[in-house]
């Protein structure tokens, strides 16, 4: 399997996406299109003693800040390294896409070069967030391709997570929720009314709705809302996860000498660290698309970036994309 990757995307690039790339290739038996400028690449790849087989070079001069506007820039920066790993994948070369970069670029170029799937009225970005229950993330999306969505699109989503939480995640019998201010039926407003009843008469085993605070308590294993609210609820949760570790590491140290505490504490802080990490899940697969396509976080680091290439590689050992079509009901 190949994966193209984006070599000069993120807040890191190059030497981060390349040391975690390098990482997948030695954990997960993935070959890498590697797409940026050559002259930089190459120099970091002798220095990680990359193999030589199973990675090419593609080069580039083109690469789209993290800061400029999605559309224009794709469209004025035709060989920029995001819209290469998008034709990548859309022409057979590789047979996934992974993006540290300008998440908006990669939504926008994977919408262009690869097109909606059949039957999808939008594409959803799913991500995965950890909960108390220990190795049991809840898939949440839209995390962030769409600001607004209608409860047809909803529906559309619930039923993307869920096949993606059964066949990549494993879950057995995923419980898929609506994020609402309450637990009841007529709670929130007419557009989470509408899709609450979609979602009942559907075949998707819908478990209701999910208030904020039971995201992260294992209760559901898919949380279906608007990317508007998605985005707001992943970082937040991303932060909450930060000022955790945070007030951990000052108020547990505090009444320890210095660092005979650090020593004493140093295996559970990792264990509590590597739990609410969000790079341990390898960011968001952006579901609806002709093409399997990873989007992580930009600040990622190389175990992040690893673990992406390593969702990349789930997605498509499990057949993801098609199990998405065989199952879509007609529009």
């Amino acid at each position: 399997m190949r994966i193209a990757v984006d070599a000069m995307g993120g807040d890191f690039a190059p030497e981060e996406i390349i040391a975690g790339a390098l990482l997948a290739q030695k954990q997960y038996g993935v070959e890498l299109a590697l797409i940026g400028r050559q002259e930089t690449l190459e120099p970091l790849l002798k220095q990680y003693n990359a193999p030589v087989r199973g990675i090419e070079l593609v080069d580039t001069d083109q690469v789209i800040g993290m800061d400029e506007e999605p559309v224009e820039a794709i469209r004025r920066k035709k060989r920029s390294s995001i819209n290469l790993i998008m034709e990548h994948v859309k022409a057979g070369h590789a047979q996934a896409a992974v993006t540290a970069g300008n998440t908006g670029a990669a939504m926008a170029a994977a919408q262009l070069r690869l097109r909606t799937s059949p039957g999808i009225i939008r594409p959803a970005m799913g991500a995965l967030l950890p909960t108390v229950v220990p190795r049991k993330p809840v898939l949440l999306l839209d995390a962030g391709a769409n600001v607004d969505a209608k409860p047809k699109v909803l529906e559309q989503f619930a039923l993307m997570g869920y096949l993606y939480s059964r066949h990549v995640l494993g879950v057995a019998n995923p419980r898929v929720g609506l994020l609402n201010i309450g637990e009841e039926a007529g709670k929130g407003n007419p557009q989470a009314q509408e899709t609450y009843q979609l979602l009942a008469d559907s075949s998707i085993p819908f478990a209701g709705n999910c208030e904020g605070r039971d995201v992260l308590q294992g209760r559901f294993d898919v949380v279906v809302t608007d990317g508007f609210i998605g985005n707001i609820l992943l970082k937040f949760a991303e932060g909450v996860g930060l000022v955790a570790m945070q007030i951990l590491k000052e108020e547990l140290l505090q009444g320890l000498s210095g660092s005979l505490g650090t020593f004493l504490l140093r295996d559970n802080l990792q264990k509590v660290r590597q739990r609410m990490d969000y790079a341990e899940y390898g960011g968001g697969l952006l579901l609806g698309v002709n093409g399997v396509c990873i989007i992580t976080h930009g600040s990622s680091r190389a175990v992040g970036v690893a673990n992406a290439l390593r969702l990349a590689k789930e997605a498509v050992d499990n057949r993801v994309l098609d199990r998405i079509q065989e199952k879509l009901p007609p529009l």
